[in-house]
């Protein structure tokens, strides 16, 4: 099941049948059919079940779970979390939700932390960017704050110092552990710094940071410590109970100040729905804005968004009740075992190690033979039907593939293997990608703010990158490996704007 090397996938999505694209067509169209073309569209997407899409969704597998999230989402998708005092159903779930949350990390009644509080917000993003405003306004003495995160740290936390006006420090990894020295952490902490954080786990390689020690150098000198718990805060524990080492990350550890926790991730929610927590109310109260300087209402939010739809937050809590305690258990050791078998697949092919031992839900590897390009094996694999994710260098570290594991995984594990052995096959075969020369060189010379508009779109044609193809959607090429080897050439700040300048080559208005 190859393509050929190149291919160019063509529109993305099928024309409805009058060549009618707009979203506002002249006459309203029957309901069957607008259902039809979202499904028609849908057919060019990656499968979201069966244990094949390393990245993006989590599937748990469990029958008949879509179809109750769905009914509960419906049930409140009119429903506004702007005013709780009009839709008080929303206020009971939301208050639910945190104190599952809560409980699960180690606050709540009868631990060390009694007074943990929280805000459901829209996803992991939103509840980084929410406890970065809500350590900086907590300071208001501090006329240039910044922020303080491992090289390892959720893009996010780079994009809440932009959005906020926060300096990013950041420090190295050790490439062996792939995690922060707190030495590093506590000679990095200047007077301006307003947060410090960590991950439980890292997104890129799946090991948890040693978040006693950083809280402990944070709280010495006043500094609150937030721990990124997004991507694993619903496993770890549960790993834990089935008797994984996992290292303390949570309120049991004095001087974590908020924990972010994603429900859309591994307590297997539809999108999006993540937990922000905080040790007290105290800690929460700079989140909050509240604008009474105009003759509407008082607006007062605890997240960015004002109006809210309940949907997510209902089908949330329905997938919490349905499941349980139990449930997430068994899931759990499912994911374990999954993560097992994948792990030691990669042990067994030749030219691939494992870039860490998996302690969590993450199978990460790397190449060991220069004739097994990273980017090709991605696009070997795709072309057997699995969607895993390429990591680029950064550093000392070498580009990687990622595996984020669900419990949907586990049936197709013994699949995976025999797949793997047979793209590296081909990956040598094929050989490594070599951009041209002057390509090369131009990646390595050229600065963001040289990259016109016309030698982006040069670039983006020559990858195979167009935009709308005679007016039937945008053009994606089949393999990628051409494109993640020039992308990976390229120095941060140039990829940066090479990847914001393709992807605004792609999303453009249909008329």
């Amino acid at each position: 099941m190859s393509e050929r090397r190149g291919a160019v996938r063509g529109p993305v999505g099928p024309t409805t049948g009058d060549g009618e694209r707009s979203a506002l067509p002249a006459h309203g169209l029957p309901a069957d059919r607008v259902l039809a073309e979202v499904r028609a569209l849908r057919t060019a997407d990656r499968a979201t079940h069966g244990g094949r899409l390393f990245a993006y969704v989590y599937d748990p597998a469990v029958p008949g779970l879509d179809d109750l999230a769905a009914a509960a989402h419906a049930a409140s998708a009119h429903v506004n979390g702007l005013d709780p005092t009009a839709f008080p159903s929303l206020l009971t779930m939301e208050n639910a939700l945190v104190g599952a949350a809560a409980r699960l990390l180690g606050g709540g009644p009868g631990t060390t932390a009694p007074d943990v509080v929280g805000s459901v917000t829209s996803g992991g993003t939103e509840s980084l960017v929410l406890a970065v405003k809500a350590a900086r306004d907590a300071r208001s003495d501090v006329a240039a704050p910044r922020l303080l995160v491992p090289v390892t740290a959720h893009a996010a936390f780079a994009k809440a110092a932009h959005y906020l006006r926060l300096a990013l420090d950041t420090v190295p990894v050790s490439p062996r552990t792939l995690r922060p020295d707190p030495a590093d952490v506590a000679a990095a902490i200047r007077p301006e710094t307003v947060l410090v954080a960590c991950s439980a786990p890292s997104y890129a390689h799946g090991v948890v940071d040693p978040v006693g020690a950083v809280a402990a150098v944070a709280a010495q000198r006043g500094v609150r410590c937030h721990v990124d718990a997004c991507f694993g805060g619903w496993t770890l524990p549960y790993l834990r109970r089935l008797g994984a080492p996992v290292p303390p990350f949570d309120f049991g550890v004095d001087g974590v100040t908020s924990i972010s926790v994603d429900l859309h991730k591994y307590a297997y929610a539809p999108k999006g729905v993540s937990v922000l927590l905080h040790r007290d109310a105290a800690l929460r109260a700079p989140q909050y804005f509240a604008f009474a300087g105009w003759p509407g209402y008082t607006m007062v939010n605890p997240v960015i968004s004002s109006t809210r739809s309940g949907g997510p937050i209902a089908a949330a809590y329905a997938t919490l009740r349905h499941l349980g305690d139990d449930g997430y258990l068994a899931l759990a050791e499912r994911t374990r075992t999954a993560v097992a078998g994948l792990a030691d697949a990669v042990r067994g092919v030749d030219g691939l190690r494992l870039l860490a031992e998996p302690e969590s839900t993450v199978v990460c590897f790397t190449s060991t033979d220069p004739e097994v390009d990273l980017f090709t094996l991605v696009d070997e694999l795709t072309a057997r039907g699995w969607h895993t994710q390429p990591q680029f260098r950064y550093g000392d570290l070498p580009a990687s593939v990622h595996l984020t594991v669900t419990a949907a995984v586990a049936p197709t594990v013994p699949a995976f293997g025999p797949d793997l052995a047979d793209a590296v096959a081909a990956t040598r075969a094929a050989g490594p990608v070599r951009l041209p020369a002057d390509l090369l060189a131009l990646v390595g010379t050229l600065t963001p703010d040289a990259l016109t508009p016309d030698l982006l779109a040069g670039l983006a044609a020559g990858l195979g990158l167009g935009g709308d193809a005679g007016g039937a959607g945008p053009v994606l090429p089949e393999r990628m490996a051409t494109v993640n080897t020039l992308l990976d050439a390229a120095p941060p700040a140039l990829r940066e704007r090479l990847l914001a300048g393709f992807v605004g080559l792609l999303q453009r208005p249909t008329y």
